[in-house]
């Protein structure tokens, strides 16, 4: 057994398993579409609401060197994530990565802990799309019924001042979840066309956002531009700047999942790299920019307890009439997210299917449409009791230190791999190998430490869940041991 755990899957056995009785996924997307893929996971909740909590309880106008601070991790991580991504084009991530590097154990670990990462954040995503998706239909005296738009443990409020409580589901966002998993199992190459129109959206919007809003810029909002420390370590000071750099940290969240999709790359040795790295590169500089706009047009302290802080600070500029437009650029920015979200998941649970890690159920591909569909059925079902049930608030902080887990192992798997494959054809290398794998583990730490302690235990929960499967189950069926 003690063999069986640290049991590595050699690279050609990876490579081989692309094709097999069942036939392989679709290879459509060029790199454009892996930008645009990687782009459409990023941009969404974490800017357009993380944004105003992260300044009004943590950073201050100082919110956007926070942005910079996770963009640094991100960066370490995501050097590190193209490297193995154009070596080992397969399905299934990070969870791949750690099969071939670091063995079946913490290979399960991570797979698992992947699951908080994608489907967890599209549950929570679906419920703020569903909540700016009411404020849409009451701008045109729309009104769907109180129970179905909660969720028996929630409760909501809109704009117009409307108490929303004792809900029976939150049917808006359990449909769209349906709607998407739905497009996924008809092809990824529709699925990305989809993506791709809502990324222009969304970022045609922050652009405008950014533009509009640069000329309504109060400097005195700036000031201080970075808050004195209350006393405690969170709120504000240079410790509140790295706290807040945890919080947005879920903003970039996403940007990985690009690497679930090599398995359908046209070229995936020179497009997994660029869509890693220029989405994340694109990104980070929206963010950036941003933040600066929206603390110089409403002063930071105001963002405290708002849920549409974007919202909040455009209507200073006076373009009310585009208010509409900015909602509707928030509904295409989370659609996106939930729909690489839930790609990416299906591909995580595919490629531990393949494994025989998971029953041989997520790993059926579809005759026609080339996709795991079962798998994607399970997750609509799946994701959709989240959404429909539960209230999510503070999932995303369980989203964030499960991805930061993730990260800090992929940057010690390319480290083990330098040392135990140094001669393994690489089309892309990390630079300064063990510099930036140190650095990416150290900032990642660095900010699950600064995350509260409950999502230490949440994460510690899901990860005992995790390992009764694997000694239970996966163990038993590994098709490596076999």
């Amino acid at each position: 057994m003690k063999n069986q755990l640290w049991a590595k899957k050699p690279i050609g056995a990876l490579l081989k398993d692309t094709t097999g009785k069942n036939g392989s996924l679709k290879r459509s997307l060029g790199s454009i579409s892996l930008v645009a893929l990687g782009i459409g996971a990023i941009i969404g909740a974490g800017l357009f609401s993380l944004t105003g909590i992260a300044a009004a309880e943590h950073a201050g106008p100082a919110v956007t060197i926070s942005f910079v601070i996770a963009a640094v991790g991100c960066i370490f991580a995501g050097l590190c994530y193209a490297e193995f991504a154009s070596m080992i084009p397969i399905a299934g991530s990070a969870y791949t990565y750690s099969y071939a590097t670091m063995g079946e154990f913490i290979a399960w670990i991570i797979g698992w802990d992947l699951v908080l990462e994608y489907a967890l954040s599209a549950a929570t995503v679906s419920v703020s799309w569903s909540r700016y998706l009411l404020e849409f239909l009451s701008k045109y005296g729309i009104h769907l019924p109180p129970r179905l738009i909660c969720s028996p443990f929630d409760a909501l409020q809109l704009s117009d001042g409307t108490h929303i409580s004792n809900g029976l589901i939150n049917l808006p966002a359990v449909l769209i979840v349906c709607i998407l998993s739905l497009i996924l199992i008809l092809g990824t190459q529709g699925s990305a066309l989809i993506n791709n129109l809502l990324v222009i959206v969304k970022v045609a919007v922050v652009l405008l956002f950014i533009t509009l809003g640069w000329q309504f810029i109060d400097p005195q909002n700036y000031v201080p531009y970075i808050p004195a420390n209350t006393g405690q370590y969170e709120h504000f000071g240079w410790s509140g700047i790295a706290t807040g750099a945890a919080v947005v940290f879920f903003a970039f969240v996403g940007f990985d999942a690009v690497s679930t999709a090599a398995q359908e790359a046209r070229n995936p040795q020179k497009g997994m790299p660029i869509g890693i790295l220029g989405s994340l590169f694109i990104c980070t500089i929206l963010y950036v920019l941003f933040a600066h706009v929206m603390t110089g047009l409403v002063n930071y302290t105001e963002f405290a307890n708002d849920a549409k802080p974007a919202a909040t600070a455009f209507a200073k500029t006076g373009y009310d009439s585009l208010q509409t437009a900015l909602i509707v650029a928030i509904l295409a920015g989370y659609t996106s997210v939930m729909l690489v979200m839930l790609l990416g998941q299906s591909r995580v649970f595919y490629a531990m299917s393949q494994d025989g890690l998971l029953p041989s159920f997520f790993s059926q591909i579809h005759t026609k449409f080339r996709t795991p569909w079962k798998t994607n059925l399970f997750f609509m079902g799946f994701v959709s009791l989240f959404s429909g049930f539960v209230p999510v608030s503070d999932l995303g902080h369980m989203v964030s230190i499960g991805t930061l887990f993730a990260f800090c192992l992929v940057c010690i798997g390319v480290w083990l791999l330098r040392v135990n494959l140094p001669d393994h054809p690489r089309s892309f290398r990390t630079p300064f190998v063990p510099l930036v794998p140190v650095l990416g583990v150290l900032v990642c730490l660095y900010l699950m430490y600064s995350l509260p302690v409950e999502s230490w235990y949440r994460l510690a929960l899901w990860l005992l869940l995790g390992l009764l499967i694997y000694f239970f189950y996966s163990r038993k069926h590994s098709k490596l041991a076999r």
